[in-house]
């Protein structure tokens, strides 16, 4: 069984999100319906076999927080050899998930509708995973809102528990205050090493696909941060 952070009390912890009871497109809903019983995983509390669940070995790439799942489905698309988890808090963007999983006849990704620290906690062997994307979180703006910002100390050593010794955690955010708190919470993390030279920032990697969000925002001259860890311990 998994270490669990230390607070373990799940029923008062501060979430890092809320959750919105958004009406789902009937793309979304119809996606939902057909796709969860082959792509869904019920969250038992308990580790997930992933050779079993995907049949087959090879390296294993968690995105938490995938929204629409518009950069999860490029990369799956992109890199067939490589076995996709997706976990995501909000129905809509499951669905829309499922949806575009089925559209592009596609069978590397499985999908979780649960919270992340949980899935982590409990859901994944330690240096389980090769790589962990987290692209464009919530920044939680407001001062009084910081503590519930899904970087903290806690979060980053759990997450760095889950890596191989050498896989990969990678972070983007558009809001330079966030991107500024990422660096500081992620550079004092003992079991994780900042890939840039200068222990800042590095150029988006190929591999991370430009959302149109992502686009649009360039076109009006706002930047995006992307940091790149390495578990060294």
């Amino acid at each position: 069984m998994s270490e669990p952070l230390p607070d373990a009390d799940h029923s008062r912890r501060i979430r890092s999100f809320v959750l919105r009871a958004g009406r789902m497109t009937a793309a979304q809903q119809r996606g939902f319906d057909e796709g969860w019983s082959r792509w869904g995983l019920p969250f038992h509390g308990e580790p997930l076999d992933l050779k079993s669940i995907f049949s087959r070995s090879g390296e294993f790439v968690l995105e938490i927080g995938f929204g629409m799942g518009q950069s999860l489905l490029a990369m799956a698309e992109a890199q067939p050899e490589m076995n996709f988890l997706g976990v995501e808090v909000h129905r809509p963007g499951v669905g829309k998930l499922l949806h575009g999983i089925e559209e592009r006849a596609l069978s590397n990704i499985r999908v979780l509708c649960h919270d992340a620290v949980e899935v982590l906690e409990r859901g994944l062997a330690p240096a389980s995973l090769h790589r962990v994307n987290i692209y464009f979180p919530d920044p939680w703006h407001k001062k009084r809102h910081h503590k519930r910002r899904l970087i903290q100390p806690p979060f980053a050593d759990l997450v760095a528990s889950r890596l191989h010794r050498g896989g990969v955690l990678h972070l983007a955010t558009d809001w330079q205050p966030y991107a500024e708190h990422m660096l500081e919470v992620l550079n004092n993390c003992a079991a994780l090493e900042n890939c840039a030279d200068d222990n800042g920032y590095v150029e988006k990697p190929a591999e991370r696909p430009l959302t149109k969000f992502e686009a649009r925002g360039q076109r009006l001259g706002h930047g995006v941060w992307d940091l790149l860890y390495r578990r060294s311990a």
